[in-house]
């Protein structure tokens, strides 16, 4: 099916992914859940919860299948949805991969007059459906409509805050930074880590640290992007340098590609805090609240704030337009663009020498 640009924002799916998951916990079921999106951690999780809460597990060898899409065909779901259910309470149909199925728009003529004892799961893992279909709209009318954004590193902070406080812990926002730049946005990959973290911890540890981040997730406290970015805001070239080395020697660790983003994200948000100072100042206005600058700079919490300051004091907007220019210019050298002899190591430190003296 044709897809169609979502305009929900990650922390309005991630909500409603909440309200879902409570509905079941209450028992509120609907007749349809139609379950799409781009990140399927959030599909896995209610699919996951339907198919262990709805039914017994006496229950659920008589009164419940699963489709898999590579494999189904729409006339063995249908039928399946109109059997009466016999030794158990309710019919729990659940089709996983519904994105693989051919016909799956057939689905229509069914959800026009669907079985009252039958409970139908549609998940579209990692896909979207055109939001125009009969498919679409019907489950709206009669069901559960559910749709999985993947979020950015800088929309996930909450998510994570919750996921160690479901776990008694609460998390360092170092730490949490740590844990980002480390594993990026794979929700599924997060708590993995985060499961694996806390049963290597001390029963009585209640706020997970860069310390815990780094003997038991294996990423360096000191040396990393997080530290690279910082050094530079405070305009330390020694420890700056220090980490590219650190960095040259474990390149598989710390590639160039993602410090080089990482160094062009943060002189973009060094730029945008001077913009919106030198905005305010010239029309005579306040500068915004915290909330609304760590919105427009796209950060993770308020911890960051204090060192995009204290960079824009050392790096004002005019040099940050410059050293943005130099991160491209370096950024299409290690593409292979005049290069010469030059290693990915010789260009960061090269880079971060010109971002000192630019």
């Amino acid at each position: 099916m044709a897809t169609v640009k979502t305009k929900i924002t990650f922390k309005q799916s991630y909500e409603e992914f909440r309200l879902l998951m409570r509905q079941i916990d209450n028992r509120l079921y609907k007749q349809v859940y139609l379950l799409i999106g781009e990140e399927p951690y959030f599909t896995d999780r209610i699919v996951d919860k339907l198919s262990r809460c709805v039914l017994p597990p006496e229950e659920q060898d008589f009164g419940q299948t699963i489709f898999y899409g590579a494999e189904a065909q729409i006339g063995d779901i249908v039928a399946t949805c109109r059997e009466y259910p016999i030794g158990s309470e309710r019919n729990v149909v659940i089709v996983k991969d519904a994105q693989k199925i051919k016909n799956i728009e057939q689905i229509q003529h069914y959800l026009k007059n669907p079985a009252n004892t039958t409970l139908l799961v549609l998940a579209f893992r990692g896909e979207n459906i055109d939001k125009r279909s009969v498919v679409y709209k019907r489950c709206k009318e009669i069901g559960a409509v559910f749709e999985s954004i993947r979020p950015r590193d800088y929309e996930i902070s909450e998510w994570i805050v919750e996921l160690f406080r479901n776990r008694g812990k609460s998390i360092d926002p170092k730490a949490m930074s740590m844990l980002i730049e480390y594993l990026g946005t794979d929700l599924k990959k997060i708590e993995n880590e985060t499961d694996k973290l806390i049963t290597r911890l001390n029963e009585q540890t209640s706020e997970i640290t860069p310390e815990h981040i780094e003997q038991n997730i294996g990423i360096s406290k000191d040396f990393n992007t997080f530290e690279l970015t910082r050094a530079i805001s405070e305009r330390n070239i020694n420890k700056a340098l220090l980490i590219a080395n650190h960095f040259a020697g474990n390149p598989k660790e710390n590639p160039f590609v993602v410090t080089i983003q990482m160094l062009f994200n943060h002189f973009l948000r060094i730029f945008t805090l001077g913009i919106i100072y030198w905005n305010c100042k010239k029309k005579g206005q306040p500068i915004p609240d915290d909330t609304q600058l760590i919105k427009s700079l796209k950060l993770t919490n308020t911890f960051f704030l204090k060192e995009y300051r204290q960079a824009l004091g050392n790096f004002p907007t005019a040099r940050c337009f410059t050293i943005l220019g130099l991160i491209r210019e370096y950024d299409m050298k290690s593409k292979g663009i005049d290069t010469g002899n030059s290693t990915e190591s010789d260009l960061l430190k090269e880079l971060i020498f010109k971002i000192f003296t630019a």
